[in-house]
């Protein structure tokens, strides 16, 4: 057995709490021997079969993304064990990759960034015409056109809208997923002429040698000292909502106090809690909001109501509907600004 499985054995039957305090550096995690393997050869067999001999290196981060500046694949940490994917769904409510087909999705998208990279292809007069300007500043919050055909739609999100540098890799994912028809799927929309561009594009880089070479590996998981607790605050603080008190006016609105013989009713907080299922499953899902967020939300809010001393009105169903709505428009309105309200 070798030194890594053997440092594996170690944690991977330990209680949360004890796994968290260990540092990222000594779970000794690796993609051989996972499903990550599979994925990631899968990802070299597309591109030498669109005529690519480009094959981007990949390693484990702390997160998805392509360096800056080299041609190279992050892949999440995570993901290189089943242990590592139940802390990161319990903290953070869900896994991205998690399955195979999602994990491909991904590794498409940011093999177009590390295309660019390696070839420097958002200096290109004509890249910037199809795409526009790379110097454009990135943005975690954009606003976006949900039925635009101007862009492909491959990641959740709307994402091909959020950056020139972005719609490009999502172009390229789709130009690159196996069996699908991109010519018909995209017919009559603004899109195609991005796509038929993407296409010669490839075209024009068979067998080319990349400009840029040197490979850096930002963040490797095997060089990160950080504890996962630490890790965890930090990307927990990244997705937190706002000062609760600025829910209040909105609070009293759809709930109610106690009347005035002292009759409270179903609290408003349990109702919350009791729906809390409901909202994870279909507020993301229509808003495309992490289910992190949302769940924070509504924790934050029901503690807000305890402390408003609020009740739910008799008429229970209108009080679901309105509530539902508003958790809607607040991740929405955050999806957009990077705040649930914006102060008055």
């Amino acid at each position: 057995m070798s030194q890594a499985q053997n440092m594996q054995e170690k944690w991977a039957d330990l209680p949360d709490d004890e796994l968290l305090n260990y540092r990222m550096c000594d779970l000794k995690l690796s993609i051989s021997n996972t499903y990550l393997e599979k994925c990631v050869s899968q990802l070299y067999t597309e591109l030498e079969t669109c005529g690519l001999q480009f094959k981007p290196p990949c390693y484990l981060g702390d997160e998805w993304f392509s360096p800056d500046k080299s041609p190279a694949i992050s892949i999440p940490f995570y993901l290189a064990h089943p242990k590592l994917k139940h802390l990161e769904k319990k903290i953070m409510l869900e896994v991205e990759g998690d399955s195979e087909k999602e994990c491909m999705k991904l590794l498409r998208h940011e093999a177009g960034h590390a295309l660019c990279h390696a070839f420097r292809l958002p200096r290109r007069r004509l890249w910037q015409a199809v795409f526009g300007s790379p110097s454009e500043e990135f943005d975690d919050y954009y606003h976006y056109q949900p039925y635009s055909r101007s862009y492909v739609r491959h990641l959740e999100n709307w994402y091909a809208q959020s950056h020139p540098e972005e719609d490009f890799a999502e172009t390229f994912a789709v130009r690159l997923t196996p069996d699908l028809d991109w010519k018909k799927q995209y017919q009559g929309w603004p899109a195609l002429k991005k796509l038929k561009y993407v296409d010669k594009l490839i075209q024009d880089l068979k067998n080319k040698s990349p400009n840029q070479t040197s490979i850096d590996k930002p963040c490797a998981v095997n060089r990160l000292k950080r504890r996962l607790k630490t890790h965890y605050e930090q990307r927990r603080k990244f997705y937190s909502e706002d000062d609760p008190a600025l829910f209040d006016s909105d609070l009293r609105r759809i709930f109610i106090p106690a009347d005035a013989t002292g009759h409270q009713g179903l609290k408003a907080s349990r109702f919350l809690r009791q729906h809390r299922t409901l909202y994870l499953g279909v507020i993301p899902f229509w808003t495309r909001g992490r289910k992190f967020t949302v769940n924070r939300l509504i924790k934050k809010l029901a503690i807000r109501c305890d402390e408003l001393k609020l009740f739910v009105d008799p008429d229970e169903i209108k009080t679901g509907i309105e509530i539902t709505a508003y958790l809607t428009a607040l991740v929405s309105n955050y999806l957009f600004t990077g705040k649930f309200k914006v102060h008055a």
